[in-house]
């Protein structure tokens, strides 16, 4: 195949820590390539780099002349939208200077908006929702048709629909891309080779051929190759200490050339030590209680609304030793409302959620409200005194930092100015030292790397008490769960045996005609069985729930807002305001359906 482009030597450090070294590979025309790697590896950076925005501090960057890249970052690339800007008109701002004539640009975004689902292009870009900010995002470079693009966690802000429209359309582009991204699942469907950067690699990576599943069996061969090789050396480096210590004089050619070698492989096995170290992983290890209790908790006919708008019910859900149930539906369709009503932390407009007696439960938040970020890690990981106690073990808190991978200057800096994976990481190593019954876990792959991610879903499938998982993660959530159930938001739930299943059921329903749709134009002529009054509010439904779920975007993006994001009494008033314009469109759509109900045939 054609090469793109070719790296030779690169190397990059942030401040006195190096990210990558000595980084030789090449890109070529047809691969749709995954970029992995723990966090901190550099993949960020490497695409900087490979995009022009940076510049390596050592090595050579060669492209194939004219090559046309695309670059996608992982930050909302629009910003503050300019003032009056539509969705369409950020799309054609974006084709001109290609040398395309007008009715060719006009063309090409008229497809462009239609395949990612843009039902009104008009529509304000900053009063798009952050998903629909991001398919937007990804339009604006796959519409320039770059020779390559590149990827920055492209998954980011989008919810379960969003990522599936992505993978079907990532797939039907005719050009080469690399995509940096966590979710597996994705990288299963859209990848055709992987590459992974990482230190225990002799090269500073490692490239496979194929999609996530081939790059597992190809990395694991490499690694276990590897392990043997150390295993090997050290065994003849133990032999030729042993000889160097009898103290042989290098009198002769073939005794100077043992020496040399000796100290080649005492280097060599220092070499591989170091390499294997560098796959060491969080040690996630969720301490249950071995109850043989049948039924640990069980919900019967269960409803729950918010803000007027009712979010599922009535449901039935038992749980027991074992179960390992996952939830799924769009954002605010009421899965974390759902994971409180089990936890007995919220109580359900109807019906009744009765839990065994003296049921432990252990909580994962997504929002990581039970960190406080003032204190330092030392006190987060270890309220008092200087060891926890795990399993009946006293541990050293130094050695809990170590076993998730925290440094010992780290300990007594304060959480605020931890990373979110590294976040992540404190509030499961204070989870798991509580004995648990039910393991509720609200998104808790946000922010992990990879090599953090297979050792939460070990920990999770060994788990031996009941489990409900909250994640957009499809691989983890197919890999652990025994039954999915699935939120509409809209009062309906339905349970699927796995998450294949529930792809299928979506996918007839979208072959399946359904009714009008919010924003579907009302005639404009009188109705049979309305009043004239009756008739003109008709006439006028569509204008006014368009103009309220504008409305309810603004909110939306406003309470998104990051200036706000620690001003609790702020968001909880922009909270409120999103929940009364939602509650508006419910209002709207509920006489929209009544006066449609009236008009007669």
């Amino acid at each position: 195949m054609p090469i793109l482009l070719s790296c030779q030597d690169l190397s990059k450090s942030f401040g006195a820590r190096p990210l990558f070294t000595g980084l030789s590979f090449g890109l070529f025309e047809g691969e749709r390539t995954g970029l992995i790697g723990p966090n901190g590896a550099g993949k960020s950076t490497l695409l900087k780099i490979l995009a022009g925005l940076e510049s390596p501090d050592h090595g050579t960057l060669s492209l194939r002349r004219g090559l046309r890249t695309g670059y996608l970052e992982q930050q909302d690339p629009f910003g503050p939208a300019r003032a009056g800007w539509s969705v369409r008109e950020e799309l054609l701002e974006s084709l001109r200077g290609l040398e395309l004539q007008d009715y060719e640009i006009d063309m090409r975004a008229d497809a462009g908006l239609a395949a990612a689902g843009f039902k009104d292009p008009a529509r304000q870009v900053r009063e798009l929702s952050g998903g629909w900010r991001k398919r937007l995002a990804i339009l604006v470079q796959v519409a320039r048709e770059p020779d390559l693009l590149l990827l920055d966690e492209p998954t980011n802000h989008l919810d379960l629909e969003g990522v599936l429209w992505l993978e079907s359309f990532l797939s039907g582009l005719k050009f080469s891309f690399l995509v940096v991204t966590h979710d597996r699942r994705f990288l299963e469907r859209v990848s055709n080779r992987v590459i992974e950067l990482d230190k225990r690699y002799a090269q500073g990576h490692f490239s496979s051929s194929g999609n996530y599943s081939c790059f597992l069996e190809h990395r694991e061969a490499l690694l276990s190759a590897q392990a043997a090789r150390e295993d090997s050396v050290r065994n003849i480096v133990r032999n030729e200490i042993a000889w160097l210590r009898r103290g042989p004089k290098a009198r002769t050619t073939k005794q100077q050339a043992r020496i040399d070698r000796a100290g080649e492989l005492i280097g060599e096995l220092s070499e591989l030590r170091y390499r294997n170290a560098q796959g060491r992983a969080s040690d996630i290890d969720f301490s249950g209680s071995d109850r043989r209790t049948k039924s640990l908790v069980e919900a019967s006919k269960i409803e729950k609304s918010l803000g007027g708008r009712k979010l599922f019910g009535p449901l039935d859900i038992t749980l027991c030793p074992g179960d390992k149930l996952g939830l799924i539906g769009e954002n605010g369709s009421g899965k974390s409302t759902l994971l409180k009503l089990l936890a007995g932390q919220l109580a359900p407009d109807s019906g009744a959620v009765r839990q065994a007696e003296g049921l432990q439960v252990v909580t994962f938040d997504q929002h990581r409200d039970q960190l406080d970020l003032r204190l330092s890690l030392h006190r987060a990981l270890c309220e008092n005194g200087e060891h926890v106690l795990y399993k009946g073990s006293r541990i050293h808190v130094r050695g809990w930092a170590s076993r998730f991978l925290f440094r010992q200057e780290q300990l007594d800096m304060p959480l605020s100015r931890l990373s979110g994976g590294e976040q992540a990481r404190v509030l499961i190593a204070r989870l798991m030292l509580r004995p648990a019954d039910l393991l509720l876990l609200d998104e808790p792959t946000n922010d992990l790397d990879l090599q953090s991610l297979e050792v939460l879903e070990s920990s999770m499938r060994d788990f031996p008490g009941a489990l409900a998982l909250v994640t957009h993660d499809r691989y983890l959530l197919d890999r652990v769960s025994r039954r999915i159930l699935a939120l509409d938001g809209r009062g309906q739930a339905r349970f699927f045996a796995d998450l294949s299943q529930w792809e299928d059921w979506r996918a007839a329903q979208d072959e399946t005609p359904t009714p009008p749709i919010r924003g579907q134009a009302a005639s404009e002529k009188g109705r049979p069985g309305l009043s004239a009054k009756e008739s003109k509010e008709l006439k006028n439904m569509e204008a006014g729930i368009r103009a309220a779920e504008e409305q309810a975007a603004a909110a939306r993006l406003a309470l998104e807002d990051p200036a706000v994001a620690a001003d609790a009494a702020e968001l909880i008033k922009r909270q409120e305001r999103l929940d009364a314009a939602r509650r508006r469109i419910d209002d709207l759509f509920a006489r929209w359906e009544e006066l449609e109900a009236r008009r007669g045939p």
